[in-house]
């Protein structure tokens, strides 16, 4: 309450891009992470939801916090005392990068969304190895990567694998990201040829790394884009499942911008880049829904799009998502919407009859895919 009466209402007044800066950088100049855990101790006190096992890993809890958020892990360790399951860091590049030019991120508050074209604005992959190095969050820790933008697409997987090898050590799961918008080119990594290509090559070099560390090859997920169609998303199903991915983001942001509250012409005056928020949030359900269907449950689903509170992360859930992930909510609602979701959802497994969190995953499924 807080937030949204005062603090919100403050941060709103400065540009979205500076808004963040300024929110990272205060959560990473925190004495520590102890004073976050206090504000939400309920979430450490007791277990909501049990051990939640994902592409081999154990969770504390479903909700995790996006890529694209922190991007290179200033405030990681603080951002994980908030109540976070786990974090998606990234996106980041091999080549560091600054980004397509400012300004490149626009609120819609009538439609609680953003717009960002961002283009992978980050410190290169080894600046997020080395401070992950010097500390950990204690959650689970993923690593999203991108192609850099000098790099030609016909050269992508050897970037690709620049990124991979630096950051493998410290990664839980690393994300191939083929879908952002706002890189040109990249969703055409998405076809199936392509995709093959690229997945095989991470697959490969993941077991040499692996295997030299003595441990299990780490999982490796796909980010997609919600505005693929039924038959696109088909044929990367059958390249995901051939290269061994373990599971698929559903979605990244959308190039769409069908029936928004926002004037048209103050929309178009922001340009191009991905939508994301509220408006996302159907589509990227019926996406989770159909990935469900379509994957028989053979591969993870993490929801994300649209997620603002406890029923929203419900509604994934229940079309097949086993984790989600928030961004754009966590702007608009602020630190204690982490706690809230957790706690709403312990509520409505208990009240739809469910005994654990998995066994409401896809539990209407065929439903929401054809809504």
């Amino acid at each position: 309450m807080l937030y949204r009466s005062i603090l919100r209402p403050l941060l709103f007044k400065l540009p979205p891009e500076t808004a963040h800066e300024m929110a990272l950088h205060t959560l990473s100049l925190s004495l520590g992470a102890e004073p976050l855990r206090r504000m939400t101790r309920r979430r450490f006190e007791r277990p909501l939801f049990g051990e939640l096992r994902r592409f081999g890993l154990s969770f504390q809890n479903p909700v995790g916090l996006a890529a694209g958020f922190d991007k290179n892990g200033v405030a990681a360790r603080q951002l994980a005392a908030l109540g976070f399951g786990f974090l998606e860091l990234g996106t980041v590049t091999h080549q560091r990068q600054p980004g397509n030019p400012r300004p490149r991120l626009f609120r819609l508050p009538l439609d609680r969304a953003l717009v960002n074209r961002q283009g992978f604005n980050n410190e290169g992959a080894a600046a997020l190895a080395r401070r992950l190095e010097r500390g950990r969050p204690l959650c689970v820790v993923g690593i999203n990567i991108g192609k850099s933008r000098a790099v030609e697409l016909e050269d992508a997987t050897g970037d690709y694998l620049a990124s991979f090898r630096v950051v493998h050590p410290h990664a839980d799961y690393l994300t191939v990201n083929v879908s952002s918008p706002n890189t040109p080119g990249l969703r055409e990594l998405q076809r199936a040829d392509r995709l093959a290509s690229l997945l095989g090559a991470l697959q490969e070099c993941n077991r040499e790394l692996s295997a030299a560390a003595r441990r299990e090859p780490v999982p490796l997920l796909v980010k997609v884009a919600p505005d693929l169609s039924e038959g696109e998303l088909e044929m990367l199903v059958d390249v995901a499942l051939r290269a061994g991915v373990r599971g698929i983001i559903a979605t990244n942001t959308t190039t769409s911008r069908a029936d928004l509250l926002t004037p048209r012409r103050e929309v178009e005056a922001f340009g191009v880049g991905g939508l994301s928020g509220a408006p996302l949030r159907q589509r990227s359900t019926r996406f989770v829904a159909t990935l469900r269907r379509l994957t028989h449950g053979a591969l993870e689903i993490v929801g994300v799009g649209g997620i603002f509170n406890a029923a929203d992360a419900w509604e994934k859930i229940c079309a097949g998502a086993s984790l989600v992930q928030l961004y754009t909510g966590f702007v608009y609602e602020g630190v204690g919407v982490v706690r809230d979701i957790n706690e709403g959802l312990a509520a409505l497994i208990e009240r739809h009859g469910f005994r654990t969190l998995d066994e409401a995953v896809g539990c209407r499924a065929e439903e929401l895919a054809a809504a």
